[in-house]
């Protein structure tokens, strides 16, 4: 959505509330999950995304605070079976203290044209989010996909009932690795036509780019620990 004012306009904290700082890193020790996270919460991110192994850490920290929890979901591949993605969401999920659930679609599927096999996976994991008021976030991968397919992939999600779709997991070595460009938020965008919100991850790691996509419309941000600081100009 269009903000009411100019990104460069914005404080550092009104910055914040488009981020989910990424804490990720397989190779993660705890100590470095807890500084990240609380990362995230100092510069007032709207959550931190994290792996579902972190999330009593997430818990820990996030309680009482402005930022909220985001859990990644069969990540980062999005090849498991419906039934294994549905068995870990409602792990995830029922407690009702997370925020959002960002799940891989099975991009596989997507590029053998395989709509309503994607559309009944995805559906199976919102219904969960959904029953304890969590946000869905699709991922598409879309350094694997055509502009065509990602338009069609956005339109999908939405008929399955997700609340975002997002760009990339970050983790893609199949090829190119070039993430939230401007040409595939454009496309999102205009697929979407409003119906859900628009998540950028991948290749955001400078402040020029960060603004643009917020006075473009962009809802969220997934930007990598070593970045937010930068983004949001206090680094």
């Amino acid at each position: 959505m269009k903000p009411c004012k100019k990104a460069c306009e914005m404080t550092a904290a009104e910055l914040g509330r488009y981020i989910d700082q990424s804490v990720l890193k397989p190779e993660f020790t705890d100590e470095d999950i807890r500084r990240y996270i609380q990362e995230g919460i100092d510069y007032n991110c709207a959550t931190v995304c994290i792996n579902p192994s972190s999330l009593p850490i997430a818990r820990e920290l996030c309680k009482g605070t402005a930022t909220g929890i985001c859990v990644v979901c069969d990540f980062p591949f999005g090849k498991s079976s419906t039934e294994s993605k549905v068995a870990q969401a409602e792990i995830i999920c029922r407690d009702g203290d997370i925020e959002d659930l960002d799940i891989v679609a099975n991009y596989g599927w997507i590029r053998s044209g395989r709509w309503d096999d994607v559309r009944a996976d995805l559906k199976a994991v919102a219904d969960v989010c959904h029953r304890y008021g969590t946000n869905l976030k699709v991922i598409f991968e879309v350094d694997s996909l055509t502009l065509e397919q990602v338009k069609k992939a956005t339109v999908t999600a939405i008929e399955a009932g997700a609340d975002f779709v997002k760009t990339s997991t970050g983790f893609f070595t199949g090829g190119k690795n070039e993430g939230a460009t401007y040409e595939v938020i454009e496309a999102m965008m205009e697929a979407a036509d409003g119906r859900c919100k628009i998540k950028g991850a991948g290749g955001i790691r400078d402040r020029e780019k960060f603004l643009k996509l917020i006075d473009m419309g962009i809802d969220r941000m997934g930007i990598g620990y070593k970045s937010t600081a930068k983004v949001l100009g206090l680094d």
